[in-house]
């Protein structure tokens, strides 16, 4: 069976140096090899006619000739790339990408923090009738922000009477309506004091005059100064903060019930006690 495999196998050649001579060249020095010894093989293998077996050799041979020049390829259709569609990718951030993830770009400004002690240059004025402690009071703060209001023209703002004026909700809105912006909030203590609202007191005391505002508490009962003195107001009465030190933990109260004694230091927690019942406007 050689000489017939050896013919079949020159047929092929000469057939495929016909159609790709561009292989023939590295094929037949290969093929002429193989063919000495595949004859052998063909007459064990199956009892497929020796044209397909031989066909079957041809195709194989082609195979480790195309393998041997680097010529291998899938014969599958569908295993070749499709030209991709996907964007190529970027490491170039958006500007707006940026600046949403750079926390310097984005972080708020600081408040500026507040000075451990400031007093406010004010304008002192004792109250000119018993009942107008509000009005002198008002005044007195409105003064520290270069508010010039008498008290006359405050108690009929205030709603002020031979009674007096009624509550911190009152000061509140006279001072809003005369200081840009109505910064001024109410704080009520209906009963004693807690320790968070201490801590708020001080907090509003710091910030109001810390931005140039004087602020105006509503007290009554007793309390006593830094310096001993006594102060007392058993039917309630209205007083001015115009300054604090120790970053706020002491206060320095404008009293306009007496122009002898017109100012002193009290603790915040002994002003934040002298509220009890009452409110403050900061």
């Amino acid at each position: 069976m050689e000489d017939p495999v050896k013919h079949t196998l020159q047929r092929q050649l000469r057939r495929l140096a016909t159609e790709r001579p561009y292989q023939i060249v590295a094929a037949s020095a290969a093929a002429l090899a193989i063919a000495t010894t595949t004859g052998a093989l063909l007459t064990t293998a199956d009892d497929a006619p020796a044209g397909q077996r031989t066909a079957t050799t041809v195709a194989e041979m082609r195979s480790d000739v195309a393998a041997s020049r680097g010529d291998v390829r899938d014969a599958s259709p569908s295993a070749s790339a499709a030209p991709s569609t996907a964007a190529p990718a970027t490491s170039a951030a958006s500007p707006a990408a940026k600046a949403s993830s750079n926390p310097d770009l984005t972080r708020k400004p600081e408040r500026p923090k507040p000075p451990a002690t400031k007093v406010l240059d004010y304008d002192y004025e004792a109250q000119n009738t018993y009942y107008n402690c509000g009005p002198a009071a008002t005044r007195n703060a409105l003064s520290a922000a270069g508010i010039d209001r008498t008290q006359e023209e405050l108690g009929a703002e205030l709603g002020t009477t031979e009674m007096g004026t009624n509550s911190a909700e009152d000061t509140t809105r006279a001072l809003n309506a005369e200081v840009k912006g109505s910064p001024y909030r109410t704080r009520m203590f209906p009963g004693a004091p807690s320790s968070a609202q201490m801590d708020r007191l001080q907090a509003d005391v710091v910030k109001a005059i810390t931005d140039g505002r004087g602020v105006v508490a509503n007290v009554v009962g007793d309390a006593t100064d830094t310096d001993g003195g006594w102060h007392s107001y058993g039917g309630g009465h209205y007083i001015a903060v115009v300054g604090y030190k120790d970053n706020g933990r002491t206060v320095r109260i404008a009293d306009s019930a007496n122009p002898a004694d017109p100012s002193y230091w009290v603790t915040t927690i002994d002003l934040a006690n002298w509220i009890t019942s009452r409110g403050y406007s900061a």
